[in-house]
């Protein structure tokens, strides 16, 4: 009956799901390795006799909005604290330019956000939120937009390099925040939450 460990007799635990009353409140952050693209793979060629080994890897950055779900992201080398503290940077002062101010991130427990994160986190007035350990549904909006951003811009089409994949990055970006229905605004497009550039909405469609 699938019932040997203990922990099977217990009843799932319901699923909270809660909102932000206001852009800024809460910053979900997260990231994604993805493999560098030296041409046309094997998942699309179906030729396993040109797999390259060895290439590397690069890290996509990614930020969502809890209220509004705006995002963000760029394609860093690595998610060391360095480039965790330089996205989250490049992340307030994307939001800032919408006239959105950050109070909360929300992330998990990587070696990224570790002590030097906070510190850069105080030095920005904004307060530091870590997910439970083990449960990335603690921090659900981040993941639902990796798997977004990996099927309509990652894994959307082939590229024949990185350079190209990133190229396509905010474009895609463009298109979630201004067009893209979201289900959960009444399959209304983000910035339609943004009080201070939701009047441009109509120049931007």
């Amino acid at each position: 009956m699938g019932l040997s460990r203990l922990k099977s007799l217990e009843p799932p635990q319901p699923v909270v799901r809660y909102e932000r009353a206001a852009a800024g409140e809460l910053l979900h952050l997260d990231t994604k390795k993805l493999m560098h693209i030296d041409g046309i793979g094997h998942r699309i060629t179906g030729d396993r006799r040109t797999t390259k080994r060895g290439i590397g890897w690069q890290m996509v950055h990614l930020a969502i909005d809890d209220h509004s779900r705006v995002s963000f992201a760029q394609v860093l080398p690595d998610e060391t604290t360095d480039s965790c503290v330089q996205f989250l940077r490049q992340a307030v002062a994307y939001y800032a330019s919408l006239g959105v101010r950050i109070e909360r991130v929300m992330t998990d427990n990587g070696t990224g956000y570790k002590n030097t994160f906070k510190a850069a986190c105080d030095e920005l007035g904004i307060r530091h939120i870590k997910t439970r350990p083990y449960t990335p549904k603690t921090n659900g909006k981040a993941e639902r937009f990796v798997q977004t951003s990996l099927r309509e811009w990652a894994y959307a089409q082939p590229y024949v390099s990185s350079a190209q994949r990133e190229a396509a990055l905010q474009p895609f970006l463009h298109r979630y925040n201004w067009h893209r229905p979201h289900s959960a605004l009444n399959r209304q497009p983000p910035m339609t939450r943004i009080p201070a550039v939701s009047n441009l909405l109509e120049l931007n469609i």
